[in-house]
């Protein structure tokens, strides 16, 4: 099947489930979800939606244990919305992308910190008695008066 069929279904497996977990999904388990990405097997039957979960480990398993309590509902969403001869069938997976980025900043802050240097900051190296205007076109001809729209060729 064609790459860009299968990026198109699987953006809107994405939104669609963002929008049902966020507005229609009445379970107290699932909190602080963000939908991250979908991924779609090439004869469309196989649906895996990334997400991601704030909070503690415990709270990431009982939120992941709701989603999938909740597939079938957001399965059901997903044949309303989708024109295909099969719904596919949904699986969550947690996504650990944005954890493990903010793990990776502080850490670089962390060694940045040790080692006592600080990000270089371009507008404390320049002399101190010159300053930079910044270029902005005018928006109006100070050459006179401007002429009035109908004057123009």
């Amino acid at each position: 099947m064609k790459t860009h069929r299968l990026a198109r279904v699987a953006e809107a497996i994405r939104e669609v489930a963002s929008e049902t977990i966020l507005f229609e999904l009445r379970d107290p388990r699932v909190k602080m979800v963000t939908v991250t990405r979908a991924e779609v097997s090439g004869d469309l039957q196989h649906a895996k939606i990334y997400v991601s979960i704030m909070g503690t480990e415990k709270e990431q398993k009982l939120t992941m244990h709701g989603l999938r309590h909740a597939a079938g509902f957001i399965q059901s969403r997903l044949a309303q919305r989708l024109q295909t001869r099969f719904t596919p069938l949904v699986e969550f997976v947690l996504d650990e992308g944005v954890k493990k980025s903010i793990e990776i900043t502080r850490l670089i802050n962390e060694a940045l910190g040790q080692s006592g240097t600080a990000p270089a900051n371009p507008a404390e190296d320049s002399d101190e008695g010159s300053t930079v205007e910044p270029a902005v076109p005018p928006s109006e001809p100070t050459d006179g008066p401007a002429a009035p729209d109908s004057a123009r060729p």
